[in-house]
């Protein structure tokens, strides 16, 4: 290969991998915008597959005993909570 092909070569290659490194850093670079609003919802959570507040003595996520227990919420997609369905009635955004 002549020098100056090597150097066309070599400029090709750089500019690829310039090109491919930008998109990737692109991709990675999500902004909290880019995230959907979320809201707490109360009474929609299973038995210790709660976020948190699951009333007194205890310690925050995963502790509500019973499920769809009135006081311990799930983030939900902002919008959805009084929409979802339980044996117990519609999820609230207040604890009850």
């Amino acid at each position: 290969m002549s020098h100056l092909n090597a150097k066309a070569a070599l400029s090709a290659l750089m500019l690829a991998g310039l090109a491919a490194g930008a998109a990737h850093a692109q991709a990675m670079d999500k902004s909290p915008m880019d995230k959907p609003a979320m809201e707490k919802c109360y009474g929609v959570a299973k038995a210790g597959h709660n976020d948190c507040k699951a009333g007194a003595g205890t310690t925050c996520a995963g502790t509500a005993v019973k499920d769809y227990q009135k006081n311990a919420w799930k983030l939900v997609p902002a919008g959805t909570c009084t929409q979802i369905k339980t044996p117990n009635g519609m999820g609230s955004l207040t604890a009850g």
